[in-house]
Formats: C-alpha cells, sequence, structure tokens
C-alpha cells in the first residue's frame, strides 16, 4: 500500500468540498489552481491559433501557386518566361506517382487592364481546361468561373474584388487589356467572374483566362507553357517529391532544346513562408512564460499548503516517518491541484477555441492579416503534448521547494496548536 498516497488523498478531501465539511481551500491555493488553468488555456488558445493562421495562408499561397513548378526559367522573379513543352514522358511519370494528386500547365503574361476612366496593371495567368477549376472556384465572389473546354480561345477572363473594386467593373463588364512589347497588342475580355482571397501578392495583380492567348501573344507553339503546377496529397512530401524531380530533370531538356527547372512554392514566396516561421518563436515564447507563471503559482500554493500542515509533518517526523516520504505526500498534493487546473484549462481552452472556430466571434482586418476572422485548428496531438508537458514541467518546478519540509524540527512544530 502506499501510504504517502494515502494520506495525500486525505488532506486532498480535508481541504475539498463536502457535505460534513466546509469549504477549507485557502485563496492562494485556489489561485494558485486557476493560475495553471489559464496558463493551459493561453497555451492551448496560442497554439491553436498559430497551426490554424499558418494553416490557412500556407493553404491559400498553394492553391494559386501549387506545391511544386516545373518551368523553363530557375528562380524566376518575372511573368515573361522563357516557354517550356511537355513531354509525354514527364506527364506518364507524374500521373504516376501516387503523392501527385494533379499536375496542369499555365501560362503567363504581364499586361495593363484599363477602361475609360483608370487603368491597372496585372498579369494574365493562362490556363486550360485541365486545370483544377475547383479550387479556384472556393474563391469566386460574384459570376462564375471562365467556361475553358470551347473549341476557341475564350474572351471570358476572372479578375480579382480588389482588381473590379480600383476599376469600378462587375461581372458581365467588357474591358481590354493591354500587352506591351515591340508593339502594343490589345485584347477584349469579358468579365465571367470576381475571386476573392484576401492575399494582396495575390489579389493585386492576377487575372485568370485562356492559355491559348498568352501562347499567340509570346508566339508560342500549341506545347509550350510557362510551367507545370504539381499539387500534392501531402504538403510534406513537397521537398521529397521535388528532389526526385530534380534528379529526373536534371540535364534533360524538351523537344525544342529548353531546359527545365523545379521550384518548390516555399522557394517561389520566401517572404511568406519566412514571415510564417516567425510565428513559431512567438509561440515559444508564450508557452514558456506561461509554463513558468503556472509553475511559480503552483511553488506558492505548494508553500502554503506545507506551512498549514507543520503540525502533522512534526507529528510524522516524531513518528519515525522520514523527510523524503513526507516530501512525497505534499508533491501528491500539489500534483492532484496542477491535474485539476490542466483539466479545468483544457475544458476552457477548447471551448474558446471552438467558439471561435464556429462563431468567428474575433475578426482580423483582411489587407492586414489576409484572412477576415482568427483561424483555429485544434489537433489532438498538440493538445496531448501540452498536458504533458505542462505536467512535467510543474512537477520537476515542485521538487525544490519540498525541501523546505526538511528544514521542519518536531521539537518545535509539535508546540503549535
Amino acid at each position: 500500500m502506499n501510504v504517502e498516497l494515502f494520506i495525500a488523498k486525505r488532506i486532498r478531501v480535508r481541504t475539498g468540498k463536502g457535505k460534513e465539511s466546509p469549504d477549507k481551500t485557502p485563496p492562494a491555493i485556489r489561485i494558485a489552481t486557476w493560475g495553471v488553468a489559464l496558463g493551459m488555456t493561453i497555451m492551448i488558445v496560442a497554439v491553436a491559433v498559430v497551426v490554424g493562421f499558418k494553416k490557412e495562408i500556407s493553404r491559400k499561397i498553394t492553391d494559386f501557386g501549387a506545391h511544386i513548378q516545373i518551368t523553363g526559367t530557375p528562380y524566376q522573379n518575372s511573368y515573361e518566361t522563357a516557354p517550356v513543352a511537355i513531354m509525354p514522358a514527364l506527364d506518364s511519370l507524374l500521373s504516376t506517382m501516387p503523392e501527385v494528386a494533379s499536375h496542369a500547365v499555365f501560362a503567363t503574361k504581364p499586361g495593363i487592364l484599363k477602361t475609360d476612366d483608370d487603368f491597372s496593371g496585372v498579369v494574365l495567368k493562362g490556363i486550360t481546361a485541365d486545370y483544377p477549376v475547383e479550387i479556384l472556384s472556393q474563391y469566386i465572389v460574384e459570376g462564375a468561373f471562365p467556361n475553358l473546354s470551347t473549341e476557341n480561345a475564350t474572351d471570358e477572363i476572372l479578375i480579382s474584388r480588389y482588381i473590379a473594386d480600383r476599376l469600378r467593373l462587375h461581372a458581365g463588364d467588357a474591358l481590354h487589356c493591354y500587352f506591351v512589347e515591340e508593339n502594343v497588342r490589345a485584347r477584349k475580355f469579358t468579365i465571367a467572374g470576381i475571386y476573392q482571397t484576401n492575399l494582396t501578392e495575390y489579389d493585386r495583380f492576377f487575372i485568370f483566362g485562356d492559355a491559348r492567348h498568352v501562347q499567340r501573344l509570346n508566339g508560342w507553339h500549341d506545347d509550350q507553357y510557362s510551367g507545370v503546377e504539381i499539387r500534392l496529397h501531402d504538403a510534406d512530401a513537397t521537398d521529397a517529391v521535388n528532389d526526385r524531380l530534380y534528379a529526373v530533370l536534371l540535364g534533360v531538356s524538351d523537344r525544342y532544346g529548353n531546359p527545365c527547372f523545379t521550384q518548390t512554392i516555399r522557394e517561389l514566396n520566401p517572404q511568406l513562408f519566412n514571415w510564417l516561421d516567425l510565428l513559431d518563436m512567438n509561440v515559444w515564447v508564450i508557452l514558456v512564460l506561461m509554463s513558468l507563471v503556472s509553475g511559480f503559482t503552483m511553488i506558492s500554493g505548494l508553500l502554503i499548503i506545507i506551512l498549514e500542515h507543520t503540525r502533522m509533518i512534526g507529528t510524522l517526523k516524531a513518528l519515525g516517518t522520514g523527510n523524503r516520504s513526507i516530501r512525497r505526500i505534499f508533491l501528491y498534493v500539489a500534483l492532484f491541484l496542477v491535474g485539476k487546473g490542466i483539466l479545468w484549462g483544457d475544458v476552457l481552452g477548447l471551448c474558446v477555441c471552438l467558439l471561435q472556430k464556429y462563431l468567428h466571434v474575433l475578426k482580423l482586418d483582411p489587407e492586414i492579416y489576409y484572412i477576415p476572422s482568427v483561424p483555429v485548428d485544434l489537433n489532438l496531438l498538440y493538445l496531448l503534448l501540452l498536458n504533458v508537458g505542462g505536467f512535467i514541467i510543474s512537477s520537476l518546478m515542485l521538487i525544490a521547494p519540498s525541501y523546505i519540509i526538511t528544514a521542519i524540527r518536531p521539537a518545535k512544530t509539535l508546540k503549535f496548536e
């Protein structure tokens, strides 16, 4: 029988509520318990918000740029791209790779949208009927997606809400787009729909249309495009798949003698992903601070429990109980309180997260944060790690203060009433 645990349970019962005994829990111990609960709540909310924010922004970036791109220009920083022809062998390889969810060609061309009153610099991103339109369709706020399955190149385009508001346009309106080269060439387009992602890096510039327009403007063959976008089932496999494709395409040229290069979405948008990586540091700072706050509140609670049971400690020592055994008793009591605090912290943290996830109580400015409300992503693994980590850290921090028991002398404590 574990005598220390038995005594600890008796102490815990005496400091609780019951029908025969009033609530004798000191306010400081209540504060310590709720301090642990508050710390756990803040940690759960912080992790859920940061994970949700990173996942939401990463999803939007990959929706518009895919996980991997195969292009004819390495580390391209211009939308005037070199063409690459899609080789049948590459198409077969991508179709048989289990990690690949879909792949589609695209072609880009800078231009200027002009109305009677204003103009805006844009990038026409040409796509084909094989493009996974369901990815872009979820962002459409007015009109519909252009019909790309026509025999001839369609004049329908998809523009962003940012561009539409700036040029005062709506779905169904017609406008001209000018492409400046040696000679200025114009194309008349009709707005089929308007999308909104709140990612200003995309909304300010990108319009979507038929890739055949870009091919004709650039004088490319029917099988030449700016590149191939590859979307994966699992984003964590991006680097592995990219390395494999890089090895396959190394030294390989298309049928026109143009080389092929691979780039991940992180390489294409380093500034956005570096910014997201900085959020991890903020989370670690919050976790460390909350762990320390919770630990120190429990230290104060443990010291109060020990001081309130000074006579009992003296009696146990007089009966021959060792310091180590008595320390275990009070560590058990403190850990009961830690467990209670963590449990309440889980309840409060999950309630706050679920409230935000389904009711979107806390709003954000989309122009600054790219999303309209605070995102939340509840991960059971992270929740488990927070509980285990919080319990272990609090337990370790309680060991040193428990040594105060060794300074208590039976001869003096037994005189107390």
